[in-house]
């Protein structure tokens, strides 16, 4: 049985300590995890993992042996990326992203990369809450952001530009919106991840925070889309989400004149050391198609 492979799934095994969690993420049965597990650790001739019935924790040996096992994977991977021609990518990446980013603007960005590297296989895991890179096994997290998380390595690699929307319906039976300060008197939904409690807008040299008080708040964007397309109020959505329904009269661009602050899509990972060029690949690849569009 493949040695490198029977140290990953040891790994992977000693960071979620579960059998069976290990065998979903790594696609491969129980039993065969199991068969891994005890293949390093009879050529290591070393008991790693204590198991029982309901948990699954290292060893003396174990804790002991797992950074050096950790060190010859990542040495043996580097190895291969050097004699891998840059064209010739191959191997997994693990991609987490938001659900509404992930359907309307990574999942072409994903085809793109594949084709021109078809050796390569991408887990793409959809999901709106903070991936915790290292125990979900995320190589790469696209999230959108102001304020970047200062424990992982981010890289910028396009702009989010947002508007304020509305259904023409619900504009017809409320107040009219014509400065940003008459938001106060209307309903508002709002992104929960975004942590906001006024939004910031400007025109020219004038620049206004307007306090929100949200009655409706969600924590994916496609919600709060229709949430405002079924009249529940006034939403700050992205523009790849709310172009399509304004152009269409579905929703009303509320405020056109002014502008909302931008924020960042950025490419997440967790630390620079030993960085794969399958993942720093992917990295250029987003970047220079998010700029082509």
């Amino acid at each position: 049985m493949d040695r490198l492979t029977a140290a990953k799934v040891f790994i992977s095994v000693a960071k979620t300590a579960s059998f069976t969690t290990s065998a979903n993420q790594l696609n491969i049965s129980r039993s065969m995890v199991t068969r891994y597990v005890e293949t390093i650790e009879n050529w290591l001739n070393a008991r790693l993992l204590h198991r029982t019935t309901r948990s699954v924790t290292l060893t003396t040996q174990g804790e002991q042996c797992l950074p050096y096992i950790e060190e010859w994977i990542e040495q043996a991977e580097r190895f291969s990326e050097l004699i891998t021609p840059p064209n010739q990518l191959k191997g997994t990446i693990r991609v987490a992203c938001s659900v509404s980013f992930g359907f309307s603007q990574l999942a072409p960005a994903i085809n793109a990369f594949i084709n021109q590297y078809p050796l390569v296989k991408i887990d793409v895991v959809l999901a709106d809450s903070a991936a915790a890179l290292a125990e979900q096994q995320i190589d790469l997290a696209i999230r959108i952001t102001s304020s970047p998380d200062e424990s992982l390595i981010g890289k910028p690699i396009a702009q989010c530009e947002s508007v304020l929307v509305a259904s023409p319906d619900y504009l017809a039976l409320n107040k009219p919106i014509n400065h940003p300060n008459d938001l106060s008197q209307h309903r508002v939904i709002n992104y929960k991840n975004f942590d906001q409690n006024c939004w910031q807008l400007t025109l020219k040299n004038e620049h206004v925070e307007v306090d929100i008080s949200c009655q409706l708040t969600a924590n994916e964007a496609t919600y709060l889309l229709h949430a405002c397309l079924d009249n529940a109020g006034i939403a700050q959505l992205p523009c790849y989400l709310a172009y399509h329904y304004i152009s269409r009269g579905q929703l009303i661009h509320v405020l056109p004149e002014w502008r909302l602050n931008n924020m960042q899509v950025y490419a997440f990972y967790a630390s620079r050391k030993h960085l794969p060029n399958i993942t720093r690949a992917l990295i250029d690849h987003l970047e220079r198609y998010f700029k082509s569009q």
